[in-house]
């Protein structure tokens, strides 16, 4: 600390200097750190299709009691429906009611039990070879000793059929992770096993919903908007794995899920409604991404009629999202239990376009902006690469509404370059929205040494981040949305990708970073006025 002279402040509170943007504080997400399965998401069970691997049933295992003998393996010759090709076959050689035989799922690094809880599950089954029910489901410690909560299906027939039944734990138990879901049978037989879900309770007990706990520290926040889907999520390594908007609406057993660009599946359970009802549940806005025809891995659409099934893909998906319930969009919207359209001021072209070699983004934007305004010239259009990124990148045949910039920099450059970062920008537009900003210690983000640090930013960063967030608020006239990320991170052993993360949690705790708390300070106490500071003498801190 430098008091080699006493820095003075003034504040003129007399003439302001702007108003402070309402939708300077939002949140952004994406399925990386296993944000939603495993985390957001409520699901309880993992690889609930059978469709994470085409070789064996990961995340499922045997159950055997007594002298019970029974072999599993994936079938693909019982399909469901097309969504769901692939079921898991249980041939039980030898079962009774001492000895069941069945199959278990131990969730996200385990399944969270609590107390005089109702946990509701759904799954489809068919049985042969003299196999008639019924069907056990137990919630058990890993080591099948304890059982927490149980109930049954009395009749198993020759055709698939969906079930759901409830399990209530039992009062009085300490809260666990250590248990697993266990479906059994106590006779010789075939099983067929499809779908199986199970959902604790939910943010606002809505079905195929949100976790409490998170969605709390999310409210906590009073986010202003919510940028979704992501990020790399919504690119995919590859046009055949982006994140297709159409196959993540309606049941969950129409939801056939796809590769995560994060190492993992996602299970579409989280689909483009779920996004909106958590907007909804938030009071905040969406901000839109839609899929403009580039993936991670290099592969594009080139812009033209190659590019304008993605266009049209676009256009539906926003008709979707705001269309009347007389349009086709707007009817599937109210089919899927939402007549009334949702608010939507924004939409974003796309994911980091800045590392398209292709050099194709100017003219996609074009294509995809030309589309947008004319048939909803209200919506702001923005692009994905701002005035950070070399000039050759950037847009020029169509001017953006605003322009997406990230930022992943050390704490120390934050507090060093934050006083004066905006001010070069030309304060007529376009608007900037800062869709990715986080501050790090010394270690980058993306770098394997991260892994080996802890998931959460530590104080040090926060003040970083709290200086990047004066810098944003100073000039929010020009700077009108901006949101931390990555949002949230599964804590346990390979459940992370990237560091730092907002908030940490495992499958039954979870806490905020001192970024988190330093990010709520500022969004719970935004002003309507920017007022100017002068700042004289030395700078209270000199590195």
């Amino acid at each position: 600390m430098n008091r080699r002279q006493t820095p003075t402040m003034t504040i003129d509170a007399a003439q302001p200097a702007g108003k402070v943007s309402p939708l300077h504080y939002g949140l952004m997400t994406e399925e990386i750190n296993f944000s939603y399965d495993g985390g957001l998401y409520a699901e309880l069970i993992r690889n609930r299709a059978f469709l994470d691997s085409e070789k064996e049933a990961t995340h499922w295992s045997l159950a055997l009691a007594g002298g019970a003998m029974a072999k599993m393996a994936l079938d693909e010759s019982n399909p469901i429906n097309s969504a769901l090709p692939r079921c898991l076959r249980i041939e039980v050689a030898t079962a009774s009611r001492t000895s069941p035989a069945g199959v278990a799922n131990a969730g996200y690094w385990g399944i969270p039990i609590k107390p005089n809880t109702r946990y509701k599950a759904t799954f489809f089954a068919k049985a042969t070879g003299g196999l008639t029910g019924p069907i056990f489901l137990l919630l058990q410690s890993g080591d099948g000793k304890t059982l927490y909560g149980q109930a049954s299906v009395a009749k198993l027939t020759d055709t698939w059929t969906q079930y759901t039944v409830t399990i209530t734990t039992r009062k009085g138990i300490a809260p666990t992770t250590d248990a697993k879901l266990v479906l059994s049978v106590e006779q010789p037989g075939t099983l067929y096993l499809g779908m199986a879900s199970l959902f604790p309770p939910t943010w606002k007990n809505r079905a195929n919903g949100l976790r409490p706990d998170l969605m709390q520290m999310l409210v906590d926040l009073k986010p202003a908007f919510l940028r979704f889907p992501g990020g790399n999520y919504l690119e995919g390594n590859t046009i055949a794995t982006r994140f297709d908007w159409k196959k993540t609406i309606g049941p969950i057993s129409e939801r056939p899920g796809h590769p995560c660009p994060w190492g993992y599946r996602s299970s579409d359970g989280m689909g483009l409604m779920e996004f909106l009802l958590w907007c909804e549940d938030m009071g905040a806005e969406p901000v839109l991404g839609v899929y403009a025809g580039y993936s991670l891995r290099g592969e594009y659409a080139k812009p033209g009629p190659e590019l304008e099934p993605y266009v049209q893909e676009a256009l539906e998906e926003i008709e979707y999202v705001i269309g009347p319930v007389s349009s086709k969009w707007g009817a599937q919207r109210a089919k899927d239990g939402h007549p009334k359209p949702f608010p939507l001021r924004y939409v974003e072209v796309g994911n980091e376009d800045f590392f398209d070699r292709s050099g194709s983004y100017d003219a996609r934007f074009a294509q995809f902006y030309d589309a947008i305004k004319r048939v909803y010239p209200h919506l702001k259009v923005v692009s994905t690469v701002g005035n950070e990124q070399p000039a050759a990148k950037r847009v020029k045949s169509r001017r953006p509404d605003a322009l997406d910039e990230h930022y992943y920099r050390k704490a120390a450059d934050f507090i060093k370059d934050s006083p004066t970062h905006f001010d070069k920008y030309d304060r007529s537009g376009p608007e900037i929205f800062v869709g990715e900003w986080g501050a790090h210690e010394e270690v980058v983000p993306w770098s394997p040494q991260s892994r080996g640090l802890p998931p959460t930013p530590s104080m040090k960063a926060a003040l970083g981040d709290a200086a990047f967030m004066t810098a944003m608020e100073r000039t929010s006239d020009l700077v009108t949305m901006q949101c931390y990320a990555p949002l949230l991170v599964n804590v346990n052993p390979g459940g992370r990708q990237w560091r730092p993360n907002l908030i940490g949690y495992d499958a039954l705790r979870s806490f905020g970073s001192p970024s988190y708390y330093a990010i709520q300070m500022f969004s719970r106490n935004v002003g309507d006025e920017i007022l100017k500071v002068t700042l004289t003498g030395s700078p209270l801190l000199t590195s």
